[in-house]
């Protein structure tokens, strides 16, 4: 492909540039996608070749109501159409839980997908960040999760399973746990679009749950699972309450024609869809083990139809990516552009063998340097280093959040020194999880990653020593959680206006304080129960506001389970066979 057709990935700043637009640049003919996260093997060529036969009538005719739509994927999902609604892709929806259900904040971990940041902070929203560590795989420990939440007063919850980038899987039971540890939170969203792919647990989803909730929203998607993202159709699962506020404000034509033809021809191919699944699987596994083959390239575990892997040391995403589109014609998903990540990693898709060993065969030469033009070089070479990848150094400190956090400790009036890009890790105030703008983790890089990476595991990471460093006052810990107990999540405060507590015996710090104060080496705390949501613009204890991730003072507002029918169509989740 020619080389100019790397610049419109310089255009768009949440995304990859779309398929379309890249074949208008090239020669007519696209690359090989291993960016958009669809399923290969479904609809099958026979379901498009009947597509294509009804095409003049699809295109032409108005569509049915969504109403109309939503009860025949009712019919299907074998779901009350009263605990659901339909939308125009999961975005729509995304849009409108926003805009009807999230008053003041959110939390949600990252990396993940971008809307669940964006979305809340372009309608002036708090959004607090939650950072998934590298050094435990990108994995998300719900406790913590949860006590980052109190601590922060957040109001609305979001959980990704499996999450995307990543693809980390969280079970059934620890995530219906967690729904009943928030069910003082105006809402607590999971988002399942990717659930489908996942073959850890035999029936993962929580749909069932959610509709016995008062306070739950299950998002699912139906372009990713079926193949066919530009149809947009996806939808959710709540109590009748939460889900008909959201169908009151769609609009009644807001699904296509493709949409409703897609729904209707379902329950015709239930076995081909299951069988779709079973494949992708299947290549998920041999794909993860031929890249975890490769000197220095770390992949980690994924339930999802992708796989997360970090670069070799000295290599950069943006490089790579760009040589594998014009030399290789191939397409990845390069993640510097995802908070809580950076140029080091990439998404790949699941495909199947014949294109993956493509894929292979395009990193050897770009990364190792059998091509023409060498290896691909880093372009931190002049000694700035980058971070884990969790602090995304490369964007949010050296472009944003430097000038943010330079706002908001002048607006404390306390001399916070300003972070640079290889600056020494910041640690979150009170000694807590590190802020995601160093990811508390040593500058400059760690030490290489071996030559053979397993595959389960990440690469091998230096794991933070605590450093001798002089102790602030100390301060009485909270009574621990009794050890007979199992894992506890913190029990809910009174929001937004707690009761006056008395005094303890040593007041927490305040804000300018706490930016001001030496911070201790990072280290597991117990955070005290919160006295109420934190002020917009103050930044969280291991997360970052949305005015730290702007550059912005953080003060004003932004601009405005089962399936009927034949015995082999699958579950909700994907998995298992549901009874006709």
């Amino acid at each position: 492909m020619p080389d100019n057709v790397t610049s419109l990935f310089r255009s768009t700043a949440a995304h990859s540039p779309s398929m379309a637009a890249l074949t208008r640049e090239s020669d007519g003919a696209g690359p090989v996608d291993f960016c958009i996260p669809c399923n290969p093997y479904f609809p099958t060529p026979a379901m498009f070749e009947e597509m294509a036969a009804r095409l003049p009538d699809i295109i032409t005719y108005y569509p049915s109501s969504a109403d109309t739509i939503t009860a025949e994927l009712c019919s299907l999902l074998q779901l009350p159409p009263q605990c659901v609604a339909m939308g125009n892709g999961s975005t729509e929806l995304i849009t409108w839980i926003d805009h009807l259900l999230v008053r003041e904040s959110l939390a949600v971990p990252v990396p993940t997908f971008g809307r669940w940041t964006d979305q809340p902070m372009e309608t002036g929203k708090r959004v607090d960040m939650f950072p998934l560590q590298e050094s435990s795989g990108f994995a998300l420990d719900l406790a913590q999760y949860a006590e980052f939440i109190r601590a922060r007063g957040t109001r609305v919850a979001v959980i990704c399973n499996p999450n995307n980038p990543d693809g980390g899987f969280l079970h059934k039971h620890a995530v219906v746990q967690f729904m009943d540890a928030m069910a003082d939170l105006d809402l607590v969203v999971i988002d399942e679009s990717f659930l489908e792919f996942a073959d850890a647990e035999n029936e993962p989803s929580v749909v069932q749950e959610a509709m016995l909730r008062p306070n739950v929203i299950v998002l699912r998607s139906l372009g990713k699972n079926f193949g066919l993202h530009g149809i947009r159709f996806g939808y959710l699962v709540a109590n009748p309450a939460l889900a008909g506020r959201v169908r009151s404000m769609l609009p009644k034509w807001n699904l296509n024609s493709f949409a409703e033809h897609v729904v209707f021809m379902l329950k015709e191919h239930g076995a081909e869809y299951a069988q779709s699944l079973h494949q992708v699987r299947r290549d998920r596994m041999d794909m993860s083990g031929q890249l975890s083959s490769l000197p220095g390239l770390t992949v980690y575990p994924s339930q999802g139809n992708f796989l997360f892997v970090r670069l070799p040391v000295g290599a950069e995403g943006t490089v790579v990516r760009d040589r594998l589109l014009t030399e290789h014609r191939i397409l990845v998903r390069e993640c510097g552009n995802k908070i809580g990540s950076s140029s080091r990693f990439l998404r790949l898709v699941v495909r199947p063998q014949v294109d993956v060993r493509r894929l292979v065969t395009g990193l050897e030469q770009v990364l190792y340097g059998t091509s023409r033009r060498g290896a691909a070089v880093s372009e931190q070479a002049t000694g700035t280093a980058y971070s884990s990848g969790t602090a995304a150094v490369d964007r949010l400190v050296s472009q944003t959040n430097g000038a943010g956090t330079r706002g908001l400790a002048q607006a404390a009036g306390a001399g916070m020194p300003l972070p640079a890009a290889a600056s020494a890790p910041a640690v979150g105030p009170g000694g807590g999880m590190p802020v995601p703008a160093a990811a508390g983790l040593p500058q400059p890089e760690p030490q290489p990653v071996p030559q053979e990476a397993p595959r389960p595991q990440p690469a091998p990471q230096p794991v933070p020593q605590p450093v001798p460093v002089p102790q602030p006052v100390p301060v009485p810990q909270p009574v621990p959680v009794p050890q007979s107990q199992p894992q506890q999540f913190p029990q809910p405060a009174a929001y937004p206006e707690p009761a006056p507590q008395p005094a303890p015996a040593a007041p927490p710090l305040a804000p300018a304080a706490a930016f001001a104060a030496p911070a201790p080496a990072p280290a597991p705390v117990q955070v005290p129960p919160a006295t109420g949501p934190t002020p917009p613009g103050v930044p969280a204890r291991g997360g970052l506001t949305a005015a730290q991730v702007r550059g912005t003072d953080g003060l004003s507002m932004a601009p405005a389970t089962g399936w009927p029918g034949a015995q082999s169509w699958p579950d909700a989740a994907g998995m298992g066979q549901a009874a006709g």
